[in-house]
């Protein structure tokens, strides 16, 4: 999310420049930093963004609720996310609905930063079909995405691509010619958007006072011609004679005749007194690219997408070679257990995600939503191969990674070492930027009294230099390296999965990698349920104390605060008993081991560092890599599940235990705070946060599962372009730049689909400098649209010491050229007669997709209580028959018909009536004129 002291379209800040320039200065001084700077009463684009969504969201969730015969209550206005997906029976799924519509917000208003200066970005200049084009292209790659289930992907583009699309109410004079709907045929492409105003064609005179309300000429309104302002942030910019301005301080066109401006980007701008009135035709606009969105994936994918689901993915990664096949064994059975419990409750994983790895391949990815059909992938796995002990885990491991949702839980099943240990950084960046637990089930391990040449002799044992790799990749992502006999692999897998659920959050955990005497020290809230602790080692000895001081040590499991506990292999899993405030655990161990308290709550937070962004007004941006290591830091923090919970305190603590950095909280809005630090800990660290829910007298207390890294390096890399052209090579350029000794700099680039990649294997770095360098990515020509890629560019410094990566991901898009909705003619429809309870009414139909069309790809019903039947048409495979039948007490029924690119066609039709409407093509623009 940019934070910019300027703005372009319903920026986060107001265009008064110097007023911009002097807050941004006091508010770096203070370390009071905030989003939509100004007088705050005006709609900036991420509140416009999330309306549009949470309208949006409500609809749906209401017609999945009527489809099941449910009852559906609207939540009250104003929509929030804890409402909404209340409303959507998803509660559960609140933390990843927040995070959706954040991460939307953040892509929308990040085109200020890297294309502030494109005009057909920002419908600048009269670049109107330009604009456009941007806005269907994006659109396509949004529905590309979703038939593939890449809903990262898709949110990605999607927030781009509305930003453009919010732009073109503030920036054109839409608004001024009396709409009060937005156009819908920005949408889509080869239709006609309006009159549009020829180059040489006068718009506007001049402006005398700041705010314009009659500088748009009388013939411009009159003949309802179509237009937008010019803007240049170059001094002694010109412009086209006689054309319109964006107008403000930082539109150096809007001081060259006709002078002034009709951008509504803010109350006080040029246009200011139509501010929401184009604001709100931009909400509507957004939701109805939404629906377009929707309609093109289905109601529960397009949910999907939106992060409203009712339970947490389900991912595994299997080894399949020859030593495997009692652990296969064991993971169809507890595939088999989880479905069979789960599928239609409030913990049924949204999503189902298998890789399997052996040596030397790996996958096909199998990435469904039907529980069935992962269950026969599960079930088709066979073990056989292997050969030389180690095997791709890495491989595996990164294409769940990149696959999976963010904050989902990966299981990893194998006996057998990493083979693929370079991909160690690029993993480690995954983690960390997925913010994904990682579970390692490892069986066949070697005896802690062998070595590894033991291991060496024997052959086919888990060393343990190839088990602290494993050790190191759980630790780093808050999951647990889990040690078992492939007979209790059963056993320790359902521990795991049967007390997961999506509203589970930390409260605190620590990893040590060498055992010694330590105590922890955690609060527990009224909020939270299921208390239980993890913890994974051997020969480790503990004394809990509650907050009542009543104490239980690990020799007696029957006392007074465990409720019940399981041990297999080195896990040992202890549900305690709720108690309400500052509980502690003494650790006496002396290996390594680690802990980790989790419980059902509804409160938790996400979080991202920040960085100063290299937009022209500076401000700040997502930090898409590892922090800089010993200076000063930037922290965004959301809470969720609670109007009224507040941030009190937020720490960086080194997961060795030994230091800890607190930050200044500033809150930016209920549920938004940034968090200052003046020196960013160069150990791996967490984030722990404090903070008080209404008038509880007990604080709450959360930990982040992922370890974070510092880092010396910087690495950049121009992420403009996230849509790849299958065989067409993209280069992505990027610099490395070091804050300490220069030297000759380690390249590596990973991409998970194995793309072909060319890269510089090195690069030379002076003292305090930077350089540059360029990966090239080719997919292969038959790769299928929608097919997402992650490119890790990693940068080691000289001897190791250091890394620091860019993570960018791409869609995979061929070519569209059909963007015309599937039709629907009318064969025939019955009349109804009589007590509508004792009748039946039919219709039939002939659906096509036009001589150049892609064809159809499915008919759904998005109305009507009867029965549908879909036939392709004898001897014309282009035409697809549809019959219905229903009640005549349902005389209603609207079909929704998608081609394969994604082109939704609505078809309504009426017995009583006996008409028929489409919304698709949707009605041209004279149609609103």
């Amino acid at each position: 999310m940019t934070i910019h002291c300027g703005c372009i379209f319903f920026t986060t800040n107001c265009a008064v420049m110097k007023l911009l320039a002097a807050l941004c200065v006091l508010l770096l001084q203070t370390g009071a930093h905030g989003f939509g700077l100004g007088n705050g009463k005006s709609l900036n684009h991420q509140e416009i963004t999330e309306r549009g969504i949470l309208n949006t969201v409500v609809e749906v969730c209401r017609a999945v609720a009527l489809a099941e015969d449910r009852y559906f209550l609207y939540p009250p206005k104003p929509f929030n996310a804890e409402s909404v997906a209340a409303a959507c029976g998803a509660s559960k799924s609140l933390k990843t609905f927040s995070k959706a519509i954040s991460y939307i917000q953040d892509e929308n208003v990040e085109v200020d930063h890297y294309r502030f200066y494109s005009a057909r970005h920002h419908f600048d200049n009269e670049l109107i079909l330009e604009g456009r084009k941007i806005v269907t292209e994006g659109l396509s790659a949004v529905k590309a995405s979703n038939r593939e289930n890449n809903f990262k992907a898709a949110r990605k583009n999607l927030g781009k691509i509305l930003h453009s699309l919010q732009d073109f109410y503030s920036h054109s004079n839409w608004v001024e010619l009396g709409n009060k709907k937005p156009n819908p045929n920005l949408i889509r492409s080869g239709t006609r958007i309006g009159n549009l105003a020829a180059k040489t064609r006068a718009t506007c005179r001049n402006c005398f006072t700041d705010i314009c309300k009659d500088n748009i000429l009388e013939d411009v309104l009159r003949e309802n011609i179509l237009t937008t302002g010019y803007f240049s942030f170059v001094p002694f910019a010109s412009k086209p004679k006689g054309k319109c301005s964006h107008g403000g301080f930082i539109d150096f066109t809007s001081g060259v005749e006709p002078e002034g401006g009709i951008n509504k980007d803010e109350l006080d701008s040029s246009h200011g007194h139509l501010h929401f009135n184009a604001s709100n035709v931009a909400i509507a606009a957004t939701s109805q690219l939404l629906e377009d969105v929707r309609g093109a994936a289905g109601d529960r994918k397009f949910l999907q997408m939106m992060g409203i689901a009712k339970g947490k993915p389900l991912c595994f990664v299997v080894d399949t070679t020859g030593s495997m096949g009692d652990d296969i064994a064991a993971v169809k059975k507890v595939t088999a257990s989880i479905i069979d419990k789960r599928v239609g409750t409030v913990d049924e994983p949204s999503l189902y995600i298998l890789v399997p790895f052996g040596d030397p391949s790996f996958g096909p990815l199998t990435k469904t939503t039907d529980p069935k059909y992962f269950k026969r992938a599960i079930n088709s796995l066979k073990a056989s191969g292997g050969g030389d002990f180690p095997e791709l885990s890495l491989t595996g491991l990164q294409l769940a990674l990149t696959s999976a949702p963010p904050n989902s839980e990966i299981f990893v099943f194998t006996d057998a070492p990493a083979k693929d240990t370079h991909l160690r950084g690029t993993v480690l960046a995954l983690i960390e930027r997925t913010q994904s637990e990682v579970r390692f089930m490892i069986t066949n391990i070697l005896s802690r009294s062998q070595s590894d040449t033991d291991h060496q002799q024997q052959n086919g044992r888990m060393s343990r230099s190839g088990a602290q790799l494993y050790r190191e990749l759980a630790q780093a992502s808050g999951g647990q390296y889990i040690e078992v006999s492939k007979s209790n692999l059963l056993e320790a897998t359902t521990i795991i999965t049967e007390s997961s659920t999506s509203f589970q959050a930390t409260i605190v955990q620590a990893a040590r990698s060498r055992g010694k005497a330590e105590n922890v020290t955690f609060t527990v809230d009224e909020s939270v349920r299921n208390l239980t602790i993890y913890i994974t080692g051997h020969r480790v000895d503990f004394t809990l104390i509650s907050p009542e001081g009543v104490t239980q040590n690990s020799t007696d499991m029957t006392g007074p605060l465990i409720i019940s506990s399981q041990s297999v292999g080195n896990l040992h899993a202890l549900k305690l008993k709720e108690e309400v405030g500052l509980w502690e655990i003494r650790m006496v161990s002396a290996q390594s081991y680690t802990l980790k308290v989790v419980g059902e709550t509804s409160i938790d937070f996400l979080f991202d560092f920040m960085e100063v962004s290299q937009g022209p007004f500076g401000g700040f941006t997502v930090l898409e890599n590892r922090p800089k290591a010993g200076v000063n830091g930037t922290l965004r923090v959301m809470l969720t599940g609670s109007d009224s919970a507040k941030l009190t305190e937020v720490s960086l603590v080194e997961s060795s235990g030994l230091g800890r950095v607190h930050g200044i909280v500033t809150s930016l809005s209920e549920r938004s705070f940034l968090v200052q630090f003046d020196k960013i800990p160069s150990a791996e660290f967490a984030v722990l946060i404090m903070g008080q829910n209404g008038t509880s007298s007990v604080s709450f207390q959360r930990q982040s599962s992922t370890s974070i890294r510092a880092s010396s390096l910087t690495v950049t890399a121009d992420n403009t372009n996230t849509v790849l052209a299958p065989g067409m090579p993209l280069s992505i350029p990027f610099s490395v730049a070091t804050e300490g000794a220069g030297g000759v700099f380690r390249m590596r680039a990973t991409n998970d689909r194995d793309f072909d990649l060319t890269f510089p294997s090195s690069l030379v770095l002076e003292d305090g400098g930077s350089a540059n360098g360029t990966v090239n990515i080719t997919s292969p020509s038959d790769t299928p649209s929608g097919t997402d890629v992650t490119l890790t560019i990693e940068a080691n410094a000289p001897g190791g010491a250091d890394t620091n990566y860019a993570v960018l991901s791409f869609t995979v898009l061929h070519e569209v050229t059909d963007f015309t909705p599937p039709v629907c003619e009318l064969i025939s429809l019955s009349n109804c007669t009589g007590n509508c309870s004792l009748s039946m009414w039919e219709l039939s139909v002939q659906v096509t997709d036009g001589t150049n069309g892609t064809g159809i790809d499915r008919i759904e019903l998005r109305q009507g209580d009867g029965t549908m039947n879909i036939s392709v048409a004898a001897g014309n495979e282009n035409m697809t028959l549809v019959s219905y039948n229903a009640s005549c007490c349902s005389p209603a029924v609207e079909l929704v018909v998608i081609d394969h690119v994604g082109n939704v066609g609505f078809c309504f039709y009426t017995v009583q009536q006996m008409t028929e409407w489409r919304t698709a093509p949707r009605p041209q623009v004279q149609d609103v004129f």
